[in-house]
């Protein structure tokens, strides 16, 4: 293809999309790459600053995730009662201060008792995030925009892992005051060129209190669609945190891989997304998405397996790129079915039940995989993940028979 049809090609998806969007996007490029620079190499830093095993950086991350539930949870009320916009600031200032104060903190008590706060104040972003997008697609778009949406991120992620070990072989602290300044850079953003979208409340709707609108979870709970989807995917979940938590320590312990090689590793997973990422999505157009989601899952499997049985480096990026190709299938499938099986006024509700299906897996997967890691054979770790990404699958695949059968209407709005 020439360079002045793709221009053309390019040019083409641009307007295909509302300029709030593009903006939206603009943020989570800058957002995810101070992310990019640090989370990777976190377990790193613990590990290296505080002289613990994987176990106790397991149950800090377990620590991470349950504050990050209550601060989802109260997300995803507050988005939609009061809308997106407001949260999604607040979220990327207190990222941007908690950033600073963890880079800062010298015994790991404290390290233990800020984590609970910043898992509380920088979550409650994450549904008005994913509602947003929501809101300014319709809903043939949304799985492509999805799509959009993580090649931004990964593009981040091309140019993050390998500046972060830079930074963090001459010190750990400059990544914390990297990805401070760009979270306080995304909220600016966000406050200048971002319009609220929450939806505007139908004519003759009643209105809601504050406490109704938190009774409103029981409607998720009792979707049972929606609940079965979020138990897969906590099971696939439990597979894929393997990669941004025991992955890298694994690689270093076992097979000597310094946080280079570690970076390069993940800078091929954001590379190959960024690259593959829409054609994928495009092509998976019109294909039933829980079968999608099942295969993504079975790649997943298959990847980390991989993992208990090569050491070469060279089978380490094979495997990274078979795990890729599973979350180019999953990512923007699972983000799509969650915006689409939500009532328009939960919508912020349903994203914070749906990042539960990440929130869990961060909380309890570092815990189990710690204390294989450090208790018996390293190996085992990856065998256990092929293991429980097949339950995974026969999941999803329980979840294609039930929907095809009956297939689930597309929601408006729903009463609390």
């Amino acid at each position: 293809m020439s360079i002045q049809n793709r221009r053309r090609q390019l040019a083409g998806i641009y307007h295909e999309y509302p300029r709030p969007f593009w903006t939206l996007i603009g943020v989570t490029f800058i957002d995810r790459l101070g992310g990019a620079l640090l989370f990777p190499f976190f377990a790193l830093y613990i590990t290296s600053k505080f002289g613990i095993g994987m176990t106790q950086v397991g149950m800090l991350f377990a620590v991470f995730s349950i504050s990050s539930f209550i601060g989802s949870f109260l997300g995803g009320a507050l988005t939609d009662r009061m809308g997106r916009k407001g949260l999604l600031i607040f979220s990327l200032i207190t990222s941007s201060l908690s950033a600073v104060a963890m880079g800062l903190v010298d015994s790991l008590e404290a390290f233990f008792i800020l984590a609970i706060v910043v898992g509380i104040l920088t979550d409650t972003g994450g549904p008005a995030y994913q509602a947003m997008v929501a809101d300014l697609l319709p809903e043939e778009k949304r799985t492509q925009g999805y799509g959009i949406i993580r090649v931004a991120a990964n593009l981040a992620f091309t140019i993050g892992p390998a500046i972060g070990g830079l930074l963090a072989s001459r010190s750990y602290l400059l990544l914390f005051i990297a990805d401070a300044i760009i979270s306080l850079i995304s909220a600016g953003i966000v406050f200048f060129y971002l319009p609220e979208t929450k939806p505007e409340v139908q004519p003759g709707a009643p209105s809601q209190s504050l406490g109704g609108t938190f009774r409103g979870y029981l409607r998720v709970f009792q979707d049972k669609i929606f609940m079965m989807f979020i138990a897969a995917c906590v099971l696939m979940g439990l597979v894929y945190m393997n990669m941004h938590t025991t992955l890298g320590v694994y690689l270093r312990d076992i097979h000597d891989v310094p946080e280079a090689g570690y970076g390069v590793l993940l800078s091929m997973n954001a590379l190959l997304v960024v690259v593959f990422q829409f054609p994928i999505t495009r092509r998976i157009k019109g294909k039933p998405p829980m079968l999608m989601m099942a295969l993504g899952t079975a790649l997943y499997a298959i990847g980390f397996v991989m993992y208990g049985f090569v050491t070469a480096f060279a089978m380490f990026l094979l495997a990274m790129v078979v795990i890729t190709l599973g979350e180019m299938l999953v990512a923007p499938v699972s983000q799509a079915l969650t915006a689409k099986m939500a009532p328009v006024d939960m919508r912020g509700r349903y994203m914070a039940v749906f990042g539960f299906s990440w929130g869990i897996p961060f909380a309890v997967g570092p815990i189990l995989a710690g204390l294989i890691i450090d208790n018996a054979d390293p190996r085992l770790l990856w065998f256990a993940a092929g293991l429980v990404g097949i339950l995974a699958v026969a999941g999803f695949l329980w979840l294609y028979r039930l929907t095809e059968a009956k297939p689930a209407p597309v929601r408006t709005q729903a009463s609390d």
